[in-house]
Parts: C-alpha cells; sequence; structure tokens
C-alpha cells in the first residue's frame, strides 16, 4: 500500500530529510520511503513510482511531501506517525543545547569575522540568501540546485562587481584556506590552485595532486553551468583564474570541466595564457591539440591533470603509474578466469564526473557504451534502473537519489542494483568508484564489499568469474582511511588502480580480452 501526505509551507535541508528517509526504509514494516521537498522533478518521480496523483496534487517547491509503502494500512499510519515525530524533533532548536541561527544576520552575530557563506536551500530561496550574503560582503558557495539560469548570471555578475566569488549554483565541492567544503577531501596544502566545475573531478584531481608528493593552495568550483551554458560565459571560472593569478602561494593553476561553450573555452585559453603562471587544463571529453607557453598545458584525463599540475610546480613525487604493459598482464590474469558467454562491462558509479570520465574511455575503446549520462541519443539508457550491454550508470542522477541519500552517504542503492543484476551471466566486470571525504560514508569499501563477494559468488555458482575493478578517490587524510578502504577492497578479490583513469582503462581491456580483441588504446 503506497499513501503520500503533504505538509504545505515546511522546508527541511535536503540531508536531514535524506537521512530521515533511510531511518524509515530501516523499519521491517516499510518497504519504502521518500520524504523530500515537492519540487517538479520530486513530484514525477514519485508518480513514476505509483503514488497518487490526487495525494499529490498542489504540492510546491515549499511544500514537505511524505510518502511511504507498507504492506497495510496500519503499518503506513505508524511510518506517517514516526516521520512526524522524527520530524518534530529536528523543529525543536536548543533541545540539544546547540545554538541554530535563524537567518544569515543572526549567523554573523555568531562569527562575525566569517568572510564566506555556505548556502544550502530550495532554489526558489536560494538566490535570494544569496544575494543577502554578497551584499554583506561574503563570498558565496551555492551548494543548492534548481536556482534559475537568470538568478546566476545575475549572482555572478552582482559577484563580480564586488570582487566576491560566487560558486555555484549546485557546486558540491571546494576547499578554501585549507578547508574543505561540502564534498572534500583533506589534502596536503601546496602550490597548486584548482578550478573546477566539477565536484568529484576536482576530488580525484586534488587527491591525486596530494598522493603525488604536491598539494593544493586553493579549489574552486564553479557550479556545472558557469562554462557550458554561453550565457554564462565562465564568469566564476574567469574570476577563479584571476584569483589564483594574483594569490602568491599558488604557483600553478589547474582547470577541470566538461566540455565548455566554444566562447568560453577560447576566454579561458586566455585568461591561463594571462595569468603569467604554469597552467593545465582539461575538458572532458574535448580532444585539444598542444599549445605554446604562455598557453595551458591540455591534459587528457584527471589523473594527467594532476601529473601535469605535479610536474609544472617541480614535484619530485609524480611516478608513473601503471602503464600498458601492466594493465595487459593484470587483464590477461583476469580475463583468462571468465566462461564463455561473459562479454559485458557494468560499471555502478557515485560520482558523476568519475563517471563521465570511464563512460568516454570505455565508448572510446569499445564503441557501445550505454548510460543514463550518454549524450549520444542511441546509447541513452531507456530505463535507467536496468542495465544493458556494456553499461555505466550514474548512481547520483536525480532518477536515484529523490527523498534518498546520494549513493556516497548511502551505497544502499548502489549495492541493490548490484545484486539485482548480479544473475546475468554475462557480465565479464564490473567497474565501480569509492569516495572518501567529508560528506561521504563512513565506510563505503566496507558497505560496498558484500554486495561484491554475492556478486562473485553468483558468477563462480555458475561456472563463471567475475572481476571487480575499482579506484578509490581520496587521501590518508581523510577519516574513512585510504589504506583501510584500499585494503578491504582488495581482501574481497578486487582489482583496486591508483586512478579513476587507470580503472577504466584495465576494466575496457578485460573485456576487449574477453571478445578476442586487440587492444585500441593505451595509456598515457
Amino acid at each position: 500500500m503506497k499513501k503520500a501526505i503533504v505538509r504545505k509551507d515546511s522546508y527541511f535541508d535536503s540531508v536531514f530529510l535524506m537521512s530521515l528517509s533511510k531511518k524509515l526504509k530501516g523499519s521491517e514494516e516499510v518497504s519504502d520511503a521518500v520524504v523530500a521537498m515537492g519540487t517538479p522533478m520530486n513530484l514525477e518521480l514519485l508518480l513514476a513510482e505509483g503514488y497518487a496523483e490526487a495525494e499529490l496534487a498542489g504540492a510546491t517547491p515549499n511544500d514537505l511531501v511524505m510518502a511511504v509503502e507498507c504492506a497495510d494500512e496500519a503499518a503506513v499510519a505508524k511510518a506517517l506517525e514516526a516521520a512526524a515525530g522524527l520530524l518534530a524533533r529536528k523543529g525543536s532548536r536548543g533541545a540539544a543545547g546547540i545554538r541554530e541561527p535563524t537567518s544569515l544576520g543572526a549567523a554573523l552575530e555568531e562569527l562575525p569575522g566569517a568572510n564566506l557563506a555556505v548556502i544550502s536551500l530550495p532554489g526558489a530561496y536560494a538566490a535570494r540568501e544569496a544575494r543577502k550574503a554578497l551584499d554583506s560582503g561574503l563570498h558565496v558557495m551555492l551548494f543548492s540546485d534548481n536556482v534559475s539560469l537568470d538568478d546566476e548570471i545575475a549572482l555572478k555578475e552582482l559577484g563580480r562587481s564586488k570582487g566576491l566569488l560566487v560558486m555555484g549554483p549546485d557546486c558540491g565541492t571546494a576547499i578554501i584556506n585549507g578547508m574543505p567544503l561540502c564534498f572534500a577531501n583533506v589534502v596536503r596544502r601546496g602550490p597548486i590552485g584548482i578550478v573546477a566545475a566539477s565536484g568529484t573531478g576536482l576530488q580525484e584531481v586534488s587527491c591525486l595532486i596530494d598522493r603525488f608528493g604536491s598539494g593544493v593552495s586553493q579549489a574552486i568550483g564553479t557550479g556545472g553551468r558557469d562554462l557550458k551554458n554561453a550565457r554564462v560565459g565562465g564568469i566564476m571560472m574567469l574570476m577563479g583564474i584571476e584569483a589564483l593569478a594574483k594569490d602568491p602561494d599558488t604557483k600553478v593553476i589547474a582547470v577541470v570541466s566538461k566540455p565548455p561553450a566554444a566562447d568560453a573555452a577560447a576566454k579561458v585559453i586566455a585568461a591561463l595564457g594571462a595569468a603569467g603562471k604554469p597552467s593545465v587544463v582539461h575538458f572532458i571529453g574535448l580532444a585539444s591539440a598542444p599549445m605554446r607557453p604562455p598557453a595551458p598545458r591540455f591534459a587528457g584525463s584527471l589523473e594527467e591533470t594532476a601529473r601535469a599540475a605535479v610536474d609544472l610546480a617541480g614535484g619530485a613525487s609524480a611516478t608513473p603509474g601503471l602503464g600498458d604493459d601492466a594493465i595487459e598482464a593484470i587483464a590477461g590474469a583476469q580475463a583468462r578466469r571468465l566462461a564463455a558467454g561473459q562479454r559485458y562491462l557494468r560499471g555502478y558509479f557515485t560520482g558523476g564526473t568519475v563517471a563521465d570520465e570511464a563512460l568516454l574511455l570505455i565508448h572510446g575503446r569499445t564503441g557501445r557504451v550505454f548510460s543514463n549520462n550518454q549524450t549520444d541519443p542511441a546509447f541513452l539508457l531507456k530505463d535507467p534502473r536496468k542495465s544493458v550491454e556494456h553499461t555505466i550508470v550514474d548512481l547520483g542522477d536525480d532518477v536515484f537519489t529523490v527523498g534518498k541519500p546520494h549513493p556516497m552517504i548511502d551505497p544502499g542503492g548502489r549495492n541493490e542494483r548490484i545484486l539485482a543484476e548480479a544473475g546475468d551471466p554475462a557480465v565479464a566486470v564490473i567497474l565501480v568508484d569509492v569516495v572518501l571525504g567529508y560528506g561521504s560514508h563512513p565506510d563505503p569499501a566496507g558497505a560496498l564489499v558484500p554486495a561484491l563477494r554475492e556478486a562473485r559468488r553468483a558468477a563462480e555458482a555458475r561456472g563463471g568469474y567475475l572481476p571487480v575493478v575499482a579506484s578509490v578517490i581520496g587521501t590518508p587524510g581523510d577519516f574513512q582511511g585510504f589504506a583501510a578502504q584500499v585494503a578491504a577492497l582488495e581482501a574481497a578479490g578486487c582489482v583496486v588502480m591508483p586512478s579513476n583513469y587507470r580503472a577504466a582503462a584495465l576494466a575496457a581491456r578485460i573485456v576487449e580480452m574477453a571478445a578476442g580483441a586487440r587492444p585500441t588504446g593505451g595509456i598515457r
């Protein structure tokens, strides 16, 4: 039995609502639970899940929706009552002796020396609060999504006029003055400044820089539309480059983004050339010819971006990773154990940018990869919840996260997907990412391993073998423990590669070998 109720004009933070949904789902009597704001996307997804249109009618982004599925009416009533109780406890501020400011002004009274505001509100309100922060002389990290394009442009133009950064909207990662914000990792301070329009892309690059023996001065997120949308025109990317050019602690500038609008790309290249500092740029999925200094060095992967930045900074330990010969040997050892008929790759990703990097590499090698992130309509998954042939799925996509924690916070959704597809005898390799750092699950490898073990056991019971290839985004400073996470994966039989790019290359080579194909690409 499915039941949804709407509470008008009742806002709660999305992270809290995701946690509440998870708690409700933990009850044996609850088959499914979604507690979320009534945004158009959330309502559309709830309707697709079979909740009654009449119960959701009239809900707006300002309203709270509580939706549960239970065996009977009594269980539904009990679940909704439990949700109301949890919401009431959240609403009773000060119960734990913690002061929670209810406005930007009150927060500034608590921290009068603050110079940056992190804003996570519904899009309808986020722009207004961001404008207040800018008028108060604060840089802004706008974590919120569903902010209109017009509002984004207006905020960034206002920020530019005041010399203040507006990171976002939908900016998930930044490291400012050594402080990780939102989804970010603990990396050492150093001479490399990063401006990135992608969250896990920034995380991967910053963590690899740390691993290669250098460090990060600042890491500025811009939000995905900053470069991609021609109307925004890279306002914040250009401001970030200018800020790093003036920063005495930044010796090298690295830029990471998905393919930008042509005019924005030209502006970025010109800005990097004018910055007077060595620089490297990686436009994911966009091939670029090498250029002479002072133009930036172009990188072909996130790993190459980090290596180039460390090299330009005079780093001593950006040592080569596993090359073609090593990958060929590992792939051969794995592929020889496959049974006849095992031929497809399945990539289950929690990070959108690393999913894209893997997708582009493997599609280029095999010519046929389906995904919910595909730009080619011929290979866009008709049902993102079901894999076909070679599939790479970004499980952080909105279709999977309505009223549910992001898979970096709660890997349960990924585990369910892996187990649901464990019975497919055609699967030849599983490819996964494990993302550490602030905001992520306290033990992402430990949470993932049981599902991987079960999938491998199912393959063995059919007389086959199932390689699992993984990469871990993180550093020894992350509270989850980088070495412990790698060890847990390896103890479960996973092959852990030193970067997402090399993990994808290994997975691609395994399926090439399964198909009897010669290698079609190499590692740089």
